[in-house]
């Protein structure tokens, strides 16, 4: 430790580290945080030092002809922190870098030396928990900064920007202003449409089986009387089952060889088996041993807490961020399985207490990772310290998500150093012949569990529900061969086949991890980004890609196909752990990338002379009409049916088979590099919007007929009888509207699209509704706005009870009304809109319930309000669960404190005496301003380690 004469300067990333670090340090010590990254590329050519705007790489931030130079400029709302940072450094004997031990975290610590030029001892400190021991350790025996680590992330940084910038000015060309493209967002987004093409190609199929419920004459002690069995082949030909169809056609694959039994054929057969001798031909026994999981790491974690909490990846690090900062876990952004030995000890401890000695193998275990190029941290994720807390004595220290995420980072460590789960599995084969000779085999199969080993500890979740855990027993009779067994039931079971499932986060990211693609700081916020872009939409856990995301990957797929290609971003991924590692140059990586390279890899980017020159030469090639055009398929009366990508969202078009993909669309719908141009609208056909939140996939035949009949598309109704104008039903950006002429209206709530009449929508079209006027004249509408019906004089507006009084409301009535005070208190209690259940993380009921600003889902204590795009009806238990959550964590609003009111001077004070007295209070205040300044600058190297920042 220092001594008193000596000052030490510790800089960190976030507020909540630095107080955790700076109580084990103790005095001798300032501990201040860096917010994050101090200094970045430019946002674009604004942001540029004005002796750069004019080169032609200004956009990029990057200076392309000179060695790939990046120009950085610290970030303007970092500017006063910087100046912090500086003045408690001129105080400092010496600093030391404690930012976090990845790739980010060195390039923060080089970007703070690089910004704080600091002419004292610099020592990099680095630690992977945040304990006493460990602080101490790390302050014992710091090191230099890795120079290959800041290559490799500045590399990657650069590289992000070239691709970034370039490739989504050819989206904002060719589809849509606004939009990005990112090296792992974009393959992301890849991932997720073609899952989804996937399954707006599938064609479901039917198929049959049958159940057998069967008894043993004489149950044993340990094992049931009855059982059931499943028909698995008639006749020596093997019974269909889902795996034999062909998910495109709804056919049984070519050659598959089995018998597909409809529900006649099933019922027929079980009928015919019904009263028949069923005997045991084969009984097969092995022994059961199934190993523990490896500790988690940033992918697993996040996979495991989408299934068991049903957190986002982006609440799942945002709870492991604060319990590593607050010393409860170690680093959570990791990709190796290891444990350190004193790790392993505590665990073998901890086991031996809670569980008995036997639940503890001989031998400590070691695991492997899977992920290649494993060195972003030297520990999984696990409790912090040499001894680990339970989850219940931490509880009453953290919040309902830090307890749950602990609980499950220690059950799973715990878990990875106990004995193996042991026991016996049995498969049975079972035949009954019908009077007709028929032969059908049945088959059963059972678990039973001896000995539980790490199962008592934790159990892992899967992604498929009807996955049978790891856990489960399925007991059966005591069977030997040859053995007759009684017939008690016989069912006829009809099964269809289901579509690929969508992707959730939690398997997206495992998708990503298994490619090779993608690194463990980057997960979440790629999970993030492809929403935040819309090129993803979740729809309770399931991720639903948009059709602007089908225009951008079918863009990229035909002219770019190397950038999205798996293959070529996880070698990507390789070449950056080789920089990382000091086994390449980035010079070399970026030259090839950006300008080629003859001797690349055959199909390469490098090879095709490179980024800049795909997407400036090749630009007049990609037609913005076909790349904006999906198409669905050609309906049973030839006409083609496509979406369009406009530029106020994707709606249908319906015309003659070859027509409507290539028909010319209307000018507002254009993408933004045709706009301008003369609108032919003659040959569009059909059109009909696409509601809102509908996924593609459901874009089937049926839908797609009732868009265009119903309320999705536009239905006339009739005419109006005082203009003739049509008055038609039509489905808009908000939802659907009547519209006759000039003049539009919005439905009510109560109503159904599809049962509309032309009453009801006249009625709508007389709104605003002139009630009348008051004895002054003045006019008093009857209006619907965005929270309900009222009336309304002059700016004046008064709430109405239902929407049938917007047609009925009196004048009288509504002069009684405006006459009464508004209601600015506390209304009086709704009932909820909605009662949602019980949250599976804080085992609170939720209810939606509407408030001034709209509706809100709670629990009693916090409150979120729905979002864009969310209903009461569609808000489903995770994204409550998880909005509240986000809330939790945020905390409460800071209180607003009143300023305090100068004392009232007297009223006899003459205007001179009060203008003298003003002067000199002015220039008092001013020097006394002056002086509390000065000491201000003196003494900030003192207190800088007691200010409070909210995390």
């Amino acid at each position: 430790m220092p001594t008193a004469s000596r000052n030490r300067l510790v800089i960190v990333e976030s507020p909540a580290k630095a107080k955790t670090i700076s109580g084990y340090l103790g005095p001798g010590y300032v501990v201040e945080a860096s917010l994050g990254h101090i200094r970045d590329l430019p946002a674009g050519a604004k942001q540029m030092p004005e002796k750069y705007k004019k080169e032609p790489w200004a956009y990029l931030g990057v200076d392309v002809d000179n060695g790939f130079a990046p120009v950085y400029i610290v970030n303007p709302d970092r500017a006063k922190h910087v100046t912090r940072l500086k003045a408690l450094m001129k105080d400092a004997d010496e600093v030391f870098l404690a930012t976090d031990e990845d790739r980010e975290g060195e390039a923060i610590a080089w970007h703070l030396v690089e910004t704080l030029k600091p002419k004292v001892p610099v020592k990099r400190m680095v630690f992977h928990e945040i304990t006493k021991p460990a602080i101490q350790a790390a302050v014992a025996n710091p090191r230099e900064i890795d120079r290959d680590l800041v290559d490799a992330q500045e590399t990657r940084r650069i590289l992000d920007r070239l691709y970034g910038y370039d490739v989504s000015a050819v989206l904002w060309k060719k589809v849509q202003r606004g939009l990005s493209a990112g090296r792992v967002q974009s393959v992301a987004t890849r991932i997720v449409v073609e899952r989804e093409k996937q399954r707006m190609a599938f064609r479901a199929a039917d198929y049959w089986d049958i159940t057998a419920t069967l008894a043993v004459e004489k149950a044993s002690e340990t094992g049931p009387r009855t059982f059931t069995a499943t028909l698995i082949a008639l006749d020596g030909d093997r019974i269909a089952t889902g795996k034999d169809f062909e998910p495109t056609t709804g056919r049984l694959r070519p050659g598959s060889g089995v018998v597909q039994l409809d529900g006649d054929g099933a019922r027929g057969l079980a009928a015919r088996l019904d009263d028949r001798p069923f005997t045991v031909t084969k009984v097969e026994e092995k022994p059961y041993r199934r190993k523990p999981y490896a500790p988690f790491i940033t992918s697993t974690l996040q996979q495991e807490a989408a299934r068991k909490l049903r957190f986002s990846s982006a609440a799942t690090m945002r709870t492991a961020q604060r319990l590593y900062e607050n010393g409860y876990i170690t680093y959570m952004r990791t990709d190796s399985v290891n444990l350190s030995e004193s790790a392993i000890a505590a665990a073998r401890t901890q086991i031996a207490e809670l569980y008995g000695s036997g639940a503890v193998p001989p031998q400590p275990r070691r695991y492997s990772g899977k992920v290649k190029n494993a060195q972003e941290a030297h520990e999984a994720i696990r409790p912090a310290g040499d001894t680990f807390r339970t989850p219940g004595a931490v509880r009453n220290e953290l919040s309902t998500e830090e307890y749950r995420l602990y609980e499950l980072i220690w059950q799973r460590t715990i878990a990875s150093q106990m004995s193996d789960a042991v026991g016996m599995t049995v498969s049975v084969r079972i035949r009954a012949t019908t009077a007709q000779n028929e032969e059908a085999d049945f088959a059963a199969s059972g678990r039973t569990i001896t000995d539980p080993g790490f199962l008592r500890a934790y159990v892992e979740s899967s992604d498929d529900e009807s996955a049978e855990a790891d856990d489960a027993e399925r007991k059966l009779p005591v069977l030997v061969k040859d053995q007759k067994l009684t017939e008690e039931g016989l069912e006829a079971v009809g099964h269809t086949t289901q579509p690929p499932s969508r992707y959730t986060e939690a398997s997206l990211v495992k998708a990503l991890e298994e490619l090779g693609i993608g690194r463990p700081s980057t997960y979440s916020s790629i999970m993030q980004t492809i929403q935040d872009r819309g090129y993803v939409i979740k729809r309770g856990q399931a991720l639903i890609p948009t059709f602007v995301a089908f225009a951008v990957i079918g863009l990229l797929e035909q002219h770019y196909p190397r950038l999205v290609d798996y293959g070529f971003t996880a070698a990507m991924e390789d070449q950056l752990d080789q920089i990382a590692g000091g086994d390449a140059t980035a010079l070399e990586f970026l030259t090839s990338f950006y300008f080629g390279s003859p001797g690349a890899a055959e199909g390469s980017v490098a090879q095709a002379g490179g980024l800049k020159k795909l997407v400036t030469e090749h630009l007049g090639e990609i037609d913005a009409r076909s790349i904006n055009s999906i198409r669905l398929f050609t309906d049973d009366q030839g006409r083609d049916v496509v979406v369009r990508v406009g530029k106020f969202g994707p709606y249908l078009q319906r015309g003659p088979q070859g027509g409507a993909a290539k028909a010319p669309v209307a000018e507002e719908d254009l993408p933004a590099d045709k706009a301008g141009q003369d609108a032919e609208t003659a040959a569009d056909g059909d059109r009909a919007s696409i509601p809102e939140g509908l996924a593609p996939d459901e874009l089937t035949p049926e839908k797609v007929d009732e868009l265009f009949l119903g309320g999705g598309g536009e239905r006339k109704l009739g005419e109006h009888p005082e203009t003739g104008e049509p008055v038609v039903l039509k489905s808009g950006r908000y939802g659907p509207y009547v519209s006759s002429g000039e003049t539009n209206s919005s439905l009510l709530k109560t109503h159904v699209p599809d049962q509309l009449t032309l009453a009801d929508a006249l009625r709508l079209l007389s709104l605003p509704r002139l009630v009348g006027k008051d004895a002054e004249g003045q006019e008093i509408f009857a209006k619907n706005g965005r929270y309900g019906p009222y009336i309304e004089r002059e700016g004046d507006s008064r709430s109405l009870e239902n929407e049938e009084q917007l047609f009925t409301v009196t004048l009288d009535q509504a002069l009684t009304l405006l006459a009464a005070p508004k209601q600015r208190g506390r209304r009086a209690a709704q009932p909820p809109l909605r009662e949602m259940g019980v949250d599976p993380l804080t085992d609170k009921p939720l209810v939606i319930k509407d408030g001034r600003f709209g509706p809100y889902v709670t629990d009693g204590e916090s409150n979120a309000s729905l979002r864009r795009g969310q209903t009461p009806e569609s808000l489903t238990m995770e994204q409550a669960s998880e909005m509240l959550s986000e809330k939790r964590a945020k905390g409460p609003a800071p209180k607003k404190t009143p300023a305090k009111k100068a004392p009232a001077k007297k009223a006899a004070a003459t205007k001179a005496t009060k203008a003298g007295a003003a002067k000199k209070a002015t220039t008092a205040k001013a020097a006394t301003a002056k002086k509390a300044a000065t000491g201000a600058a003196k003494s900030v190297p003192k207190k800088a380690a007691a200010k409070k920042t909210a995390d």
